[in-house]
């Protein structure tokens, strides 16, 4: 099943979307059964808030509250409530929709069909209720904004027992195949040779084996490189975790689920870009060869690294992907990662917080997470606290000691090995804690869609 929208037909259902202000003058133009039934069930308009209405054949539609301003901004797609309550069928909007509000509604539908039943195999899947794309909206994007995180959510929601370095390789080389992409991969002892030395160091420990993969696409236009990270799985090695600390740890590899789940929307969408791809692929494991504690790395960089912190892995097999990155001219690098636990404590789960010292780069994805119902924020590459991730033994600690400031550390190591001024870091969550409208528990992708917008707007007309 991929996200798609309903074929326009005579054979529809009418979604009649009101607002509170509006809900008396309509309700007083049906007829008196239908006055009757939504006076006496108290509709008022709330967001989401919906009544199927009855016709002579059985439902001959629904309506459905848009709340408040005040609630809309409160909860994205919050009109993709209705969906659990319709029946299956094929449904059309009607109303007064700005274009804004017909783009998120149209795009939560898509978002909400999504189901994670790789292991229900047995549980039947119910037929679902599907919208004709509403006029004026760009139905193509919209589906491939819906099919990356679509991608990006059953990489996520899967299990490290079924998604290792090795598994997703394959889906990594299933994506480039899909739209002629090349890829190339750098595994196992060759790591060394190749000079991806952090990489090694971190995944060596594990007997799945560790890799970093390199996808190429398109000979014209800006180049874009992504990098994602794919810690598979987080024991915290020899800084193990605590039990609660590791149980979503399948999710660690959420910042290369990301960038695959965006690299799948920029493919589809034919965008004339060069776009490149890496994801460093990793367990983060214990046994007599993980690295230890104050062990110090050589990076691909030459950057010498301190480890005082084998839990913050991530960081170390980024440094050397984001140091290949650079030895190509790039008009922008993104790195994505689902790096620290400071950067929920600092804006929630809920935010996809960034780092960028280009002014215009932070103005076109704030202008994106509008236009893509994606919210992003942006955090400082905060100079002063450079020497917090200089150690003195080494060049670099990655993880300073102490309680403040560490997803600002963070970022600040990771630009240590990027040249390139045209740099973001997103330190996402991945996950979405409980049940929202268009967003069921469990991997969610944060930050593609407003990338997506500021990517498309470095296009030239």
């Amino acid at each position: 099943m991929t996200p798609d929208f309903a074929p326009p037909s005579a054979d529809v259902l009418p979604l009649h979307v009101l607002r509170p202000e509006a809900r008396d003058a309509w309700i007083a133009g049906q007829d008196v059964a239908i006055r009757g039934w939504l006076r006496a069930t108290g509709f008022a308009a709330d967001l989401g808030e919906v009544r199927l209405l009855p016709g002579s054949g059985g439902v001959a539609g629904a309506v459905v509250g848009l709340g408040t301003a005040q609630a809309r901004a409160r909860l994205r797609f919050g009109l993709a409530k209705v969906l659990p309550a319709l029946p299956a069928g094929d449904w059309v909007l009607t109303g007064d929709l700005t274009p804004a509000e017909r783009e998120e509604a149209a795009l939560g539908w898509l978002l909400a069909q999504y189901r994670f039943d790789r292991y229900r195999p047995g549980k039947a899947a119910k037929p679902q209720p599907r919208l004709v794309a509403p006029e004026g909206v760009d139905a193509a994007r919209l589906r491939a904004m819906a099919d990356g995180e679509w991608l990006t959510r059953d990489l996520i929601n899967t299990p490290a027992s079924d998604l290792g370095p090795a598994e997703l390789e394959a889906a990594f080389t299933r994506l480039a195949e899909g739209f002629g992409a090349k890829v190339r991969v750098v595994a196992g002892e060759e790591l060394i040779a190749r000079n991806f030395p952090m990489v090694h160091a971190v995944g060596r420990a594990s007997a799945r084996v560790p890799r970093i993969m390199d996808l190429k696409w398109g000979t014209t236009g800006p180049a874009i490189t992504l990098v994602g990270k794919g810690v598979c799985f987080d024991t915290g090695g020899l800084n193990i975790k605590a039990t609660a600390g590791m149980s979503l740890m399948k999710k660690d590899m959420g910042g290369a689920a990301t960038v695959m789940g965006l690299a799948l929307m920029i493919m589809r969408l034919d965008l004339p870009v060069r776009l490149r791809v890496i994801v460093p692929a990793v367990e983060n494991a214990i046994s007599g060869s993980a690295q230890r504690p104050k062990d110090i790395l050589t990076s691909r960089k030459g950057l010498t690294v301190e480890v005082n912190d084998t839990d913050a892995e991530g960081r170390l097999i980024l440094a050397d992907a984001l140091a290949w990155a650079d030895e190509e001219p790039a008009d922008l690098i993104v790195s994505m990662a689902t790096l620290t636990g400071s950067a929920r404590v600092a804006v929630g789960p809920d935010l996809a917080p960034y780092y960028t010292d280009a002014p215009d780069l932070s103005a076109a994805l704030e202008a994106g997470a509008v236009a893509g119902f994606d919210p992003v924020w942006r955090l400082p590459f905060w100079e002063p606290y450079e020497s917090l991730i200089e150690p003195g033994i080494a060049d670099l600690d990655n993880c300073p000691p102490g309680s403040f400031a560490g997803s600002v550390t963070a970022a600040l190591f990771l630009r240590r090995f990027v040249g390139n001024p045209r740099y973001i870091h997103f330190d996402i969550y991945g996950h979405t804690p409980a049940d929202l409208p268009a967003r069921p528990k469990g991997g969610a992708g944060q930050g593609a869609r407003a990338l997506l917008h500021a990517i498309t707007a470095m296009v030239p007309v």
